[in-house]
């Protein structure tokens, strides 16, 4: 099979799979008291059925970035939004919702008009460890601008959510080519060592700071973390990995066209997912970054679920970890 197809492929079940863990631990929320302990919580199939489809889907986004280039691979991301719509409104037992067909339809353009002119070759180039430690350093010091204390804390957190996720996609992608490499260069170096370091810090980064993005609402907030996340990553694989658009001036006008089109559709489809928590805001208003702490639950009846309490593991909001 074509490289691109297989890089698709993969980053297309990943997404199902991401879905429909964000899906299972938002049902298993809301069927769950407050009161309950971590160890019951660990105890319950569904739990751990949820942790299995997020493991999966992380292991075959891995597995695409062996195949297809960032700018093809992390873009894919969005269809997390896209699956999980039709996922969480069946599980909430009502229909979707027009302005959701309409973000459905507008990401799938977007993202069919990338697909058209993103570079199309497996990658081969890997990041030195000058580059590594130099994209590290500046991902760092981006991310502590962005925590300073300031407005919209939610935003801010949501954009440095998403910029260290896409930068642990990019670490990742040098890391699985080095290693799937046959040219007979060592499997183990300091190099390598430190790609995988910086990847399991930037991912656990990224994963922390969603969750604090996501206290003040979920529209907004998801809608950066969904954006930010290919735009770090293609930014790496265009600057330092020889990554390039094909097509020429034709091909960035319709690549700038399909960015805004999917920009637009996700925009809709997290501010769906908002509006279906709290049927009294107006669908097309901003959701604000620093409110109230509050949870949502992807494809509920339009309710917001209580706090957790202290040392219960809250589930996590839909997003493109990849």
């Amino acid at each position: 099979m074509n490289a691109t197809l297989l890089a698709v492929a993969l980053s297309l079940v990943s997404a199902g799979a991401y879905a429909a863990a964000a899906v299972a631990q938002s049902r298993l929320a809301g069927r769950t008291d407050p009161s309950t302990g971590v160890l019951r919580l660990l105890g319950r199939g569904a739990w751990w059925s949820a942790v299995g489809l997020n493991a999966g889907g992380a292991l075959l986004h891995v597995a695409a970035l062996n195949f297809g280039p960032l700018t093809l691979v992390q873009p894919l991301g969005a269809l997390t939004l896209v699956v999980a719509v039709p996922l969480g409104a069946r599980a909430a037992g009502r229909r979707v919702g027009r302005t959701e067909w309409r973000g459905t339809a507008l990401t799938l353009l977007g993202l069919g008009a990338l697909l058209l002119t993103a570079g199309g070759s497996a990658p081969h180039e890997t990041l030195s460890l000058p580059e590594a430690l130099g994209v590290g350093a500046a991902t760092m010091a981006v991310v502590a601008g962005l925590g300073r204390p300031g407005a919209r804390p939610g935003l801010r957190h949501a954009a440095a959510s998403g910029i260290t996720s896409g930068v642990a996609s990019a670490l990742t992608q040098t890391l699985t080519v080095a290693v799937t490499d046959h040219s007979g260069g060592p499997l183990f170096s300091w190099r390598l060592l430190t790609v995988a370091l910086l990847v399991s810090a930037f991912a656990m980064g990224g994963l922390l700071l969603s969750q604090t993005a996501y206290r003040g609402g979920l529209g907004a907030p998801l809608a950066v973390v969904t954006l930010a996340n290919p735009v770090a990553a293609a930014a790496i694989g265009l600057a330092l990995l020889g990554e390039r658009l094909q097509g020429g001036p034709v091909s960035l006008v319709l690549a700038l066209l399909g960015t805004a089109a999917a920009v637009r559709g996700v925009v809709l489809l997290s501010r769906a997912q908002a509006r279906n928590t709290d049927p009294t805001a107006p669908l097309d208003a901003p959701v604000p970054g620093d409110q109230v702490p509050s949870r949502v639950v992807i494809g509920s009846p339009r309710r917001a679920d209580p706090a957790p309490p202290a040392g219960v593991p809250e589930p996590l909001p839909v997003h493109a970890s990849g």
